[in-house]
């Protein structure tokens, strides 16, 4: 079995992580035979070659200067050195062993010598390091440079992503204290459907049931959760069942979506420029995704202003569009969006305001990450319309914590009340209202 943190071409007999050659010698003379050898390379020629190719033309360079500079280096030191500047030649430096590693789903970067990963929701400590703050720094806008964004201390916030869909979030000092910060969201390779969150105990298959009825009957779903609880994997789950013929539009700050339909139109934000011009804003991309005739919009994240271009576009009859927000519950999910669209559009009365979010939702999905680790549905309500000032809503499906179990595990159930939904027209319209009361029974 391959040891934490080994990279996936190493063979089993390596180290189980990097060994930081500094600590093997002294690092003012490790520095120098780094300067040497990256003096008698191309960076572009380099960035050129595969991998394997550019490790295998370092490491007999690394040999010929260590003995021309009387530097002692075993055949170990030799290897590690070349990885980490093959690494920082063509790839993410120390990280890329924890890019590579499917186990692992966020990596943060504290600073050069503090980082951290997650693996199966549990945070754990890694023994990755950086050089120094400044490696970093280089590491840090390389990511963002991929996408043509820039990180530094003018510009000290960034979001950009990997060319394999990772999401990436950066800051630099004076904002980070203790030097630049770089927080990584893995993208997962492998698609996650409703058979596979069943199967690790997000939520039953009955309640993946309603949520496929749901998306069938062209319902506008509203996903909110905490940082880390599954919305984005749950967004894109639900997104595998529109149809093939329709136009859809995915508005994101950092596109990160996975959506397998042929007519999908991907639109991404973009900061300003060194000049504080050429901002394009998620609002301005809702705007203009009304003019390009879309079935189905799909917001990525609403955090802001768009809140109320998204719940207008909504009930402009885009049907069956999807979003997500952070919010604790369904019910504080409603209260975010109602203090968004404040935010842009402040002359707006409260009960305009709630009008408008009865109006336009139809079901909120509330995810946790839980102590044990686990993502779990612990709440799918309706909106189900307005009793004077006040949104009403039904919780059609709710999880009740009951323990736990030897392991750390958690116990509970989830519990559905055989309501009639608010919805059900639009449920027999589509022929649908006997599965979903029949899949009610079955949570």
């Amino acid at each position: 079995m391959r040891p934490f943190g080994q990279r996936p071409d190493e063979p089993e007999a390596s180290v189980a992580f990097p060994v930081v050659a500094s600590n093997m010698v002294a690092s003012t003379v490790l520095s120098r035979l780094r300067a040497k050898v990256l003096e008698q390379l191309d960076p572009a020629a380099a960035a050129q070659l595969p991998r394997e190719q550019l490790r295998a033309q370092i490491k007999p360079m690394i040999h010929d200067i260590a003995n021309s500079e009387r530097i002692h280096l075993s055949a170990a030191e030799e290897t590690q050195l070349a990885l980490e500047l093959t690494d920082d030649m063509v790839g993410y430096g120390p990280l890329e062993m924890l890019l590579a590693d499917d186990g692992i789903s966020d990596i943060m970067v504290n600073g050069p010598h503090r980082v951290f990963v997650e693996v199966k929701g549990k945070v754990l400590p890694s023994p990755v390091r950086f050089r120094d703050a400044q490696h970093v720094a280089t590491i840090a806008q390389k990511m963002v440079g991929t996408i043509g964004r820039r990180v530094d201390e003018s510009s000290p916030l960034c979001d950009a992503r990997l060319p394999d869909g990772s999401r990436v979030n950066v800051i630099f000092p004076p904002l980070a204290l203790d030097g630049p910060c770089i927080s990584i969201r893995k993208f997962a390779r492998m698609r996650i459907d409703f058979a596979a969150m069943a199967e690790s105990g997000s939520m039953p298959k009955a309640v993946g049931r309603l949520l496929q009825i749901a998306a069938r009957c062209r319902l506008n779903v509203l996903i909110s959760g905490g940082t880390g609880s599954g919305k984005t994997t749950l967004l894109n789950a639900m997104s595998q069942l529109i149809d093939d013929g329709e136009r859809v539009v995915t508005i994101e700050d950092a596109a990160e979506l996975q959506l397998q339909q042929p007519h999908v139109v991907r639109l991404e934000t973009r900061p300003p420029n060194l000049e504080g011009h050429g901002q394009v804003t998620q609002r301005d991309l809702l705007r203009n995704a009304l003019r390009m005739r879309p079935d189905r919009i799909v917001v990525g994240e609403v955090r802001g202003e768009e809140a109320l271009d998204m719940l207008q576009a909504m009930n402009t009859g885009h049907d069956s569009s999807f979003s997500t927000i952070h919010a604790n519950s369904a019910r504080d999910a409603l209260t975010r969006i109602e203090n968004m669209v404040q935010m842009g559009a402040a002359q707006f009365p409260i009960r305009a305001i709630r009008t408008q979010i009865a109006g336009a939702l139809d079901l909120v999905v509330q995810l946790e990450r839980m102590r044990d680790g686990v993502r779990r549905l612990t709440q799918l309500s309706e909106v189900s319309g307005m009793e004077g000032d006040v949104i009403t809503m039904n919780d059609i499906v709710t999880w009740t914590y009951e323990g736990e179990n030897a392991a750390g595990g958690l116990l509970g159930k989830w519990r559905a009340p055989a309501l009639r939904p608010a919805f059900a027209e639009r449920l027999r319209g589509f022929g649908l209202e006997r599965a979903w009361l029949d899949t009610l029974l079955e949570v």
